[in-house]
């Protein structure tokens, strides 16, 4: 039988370097509440993404609901239907009517060009997402932000380490969110973090994160139990020891994809971004029926038989759930680059200990189909 091959694996830290910080831990006997180590990855996470201000959660999408309360956003949030549903249900929890609007075949992102007709007097913010890890077009998002008055919250999961130029993703909006599941490039088991602008409003969040508690007797607003504890926080301190490690494997990865498959007739492959520090994050395709002589679904199923687990991701569109399918902007005439990207898109495995011979099993199963 050939080795089951799935979409991804955790990057694990060495378990031998981990019992001596879960031993501290145990001496010091303060498991949860701004410890020692989540100070102390607060400051190495800041260092190493290049940004000053960052709280840390205990998922990713708390980050995002904590985001849209902090800002006092209201109304209507415009954003994309091709993302994980937490983009989305961060707006049904703070009581935000979410508006789609279609995506750019090029880079899966928010099509700036398609922002500006969506805007409505109730249009608050726009929560734009970093599809794949490949940045949005921020400067244009930005321009019409200001033009309009909104905030921005980039859903920025999938881009760890990624700068544009030298700079952060991160720094760009008014905050943005990163995810640390167990399937990203860098995770903490489960955990994420919200990047702010200011020292103030960094209080602010971690007071939101600790049910709104500014002291024992002060509570100044209606917060959420969204704390990491210190188990992750020292995981993920041992995690960022090896993280660039963990992206150079992705990077060879995605160069045999890209090499194996650059002929295949029917399959499309996002363009790499150019002046941009990339983390490999996925490694999408996109199988047109009709050149390809077979669907995506079929290709699908058909790994599987292979013992290869890819992931349709996107697929199904959010706007297809039943709690957002009733929206004017989900109808799917209304999105159709999204509708027909999800229904293409394949992403194939890649993570840190992905043999070369493997993923060459898999471009080859891919061409005999």
């Amino acid at each position: 039988m050939n080795k089951k091959i799935t979409v991804t694996l955790p990057l694990l830290p060495d378990l031998q370097e981990f019992i001596p910080y879960l031993e501290d831990i145990w001496d010091r006997k303060w498991v949860t509440n701004n410890g020692f180590y989540h100070k102390e990855l607060e400051k190495k996470l800041a260092e190493y993404l290049g940004v000053e201000y960052i709280s840390l959660f205990t998922n990713g999408t708390l980050p995002l609901i904590t985001a849209l309360q902090a800002l006092e956003i209201k109304g209507e949030v415009i954003t994309t239907p091709y993302s994980f549903v937490a983009t989305t249900h961060s707006l049904l929890w703070n009581g935000i009517k979410p508006v789609f609007v279609d995506i750019d075949p090029k880079t899966c992102n928010l099509d700036p060009e398609k922002i500006e007709a969506a805007i409505t007097p109730a249009t608050t913010a726009i929560m734009p997402v970093h599809c794949y890890g490949i940045p949005c077009d921020v400067e244009k998002i930005q321009a019409i932000a200001e033009k309009h008055n909104l905030k921005v919250i980039y859903d920025a999961a999938h881009t760890f380490g990624v700068k544009i130029g030298g700079k952060s993703i991160l720094e760009y909006g008014d905050m943005a969110t990163l995810s640390f599941h167990a399937t990203k490039v860098y995770n903490t088991l489960e955990g994420g973090a919200l990047v702010v602008r200011s020292a103030e409003m960094k209080q602010k969040i971690d007071f939101l994160k600790n049910f709104g508690f500014a002291g024992e007797t002060t509570v100044l607003a209606p917060g959420i139990n969204s704390k990491m504890d210190e188990v992750r926080a020292a995981y993920g301190l041992l995690n960022l020891k090896q993280v660039d490690k963990a992206i150079e494997a992705r990077k060879v990865v995605s160069d045999l994809y890209r090499e194996g498959l650059k002929d295949v007739k029917g399959i499309r492959i996002l363009a790499e971004p150019q002046g941009v520090r990339n983390n490999y994050s996925y490694f999408p395709i996109f199988i047109d029926e009709k050149e390809f002589g077979m669907s995506r679904d079929a290709l699908y199923f058909k790994l599987q038989e292979d013992n290869i687990f890819g992931r349709r991701y996107f697929y199904p569109l959010i706007s297809t759930f039943s709690m957002y399918k009733d929206l004017e902007s989900a109808r799917p005439e209304n999105i159709p680059v999204a509708t027909r990207i999800a229904e293409e898109v394949l992403c194939l495995p890649i993570y840190y200990g992905l043999e070369n011979q493997e993923v060459e099993r898999i471009i080859d199963l891919i061409k005999k189909r």
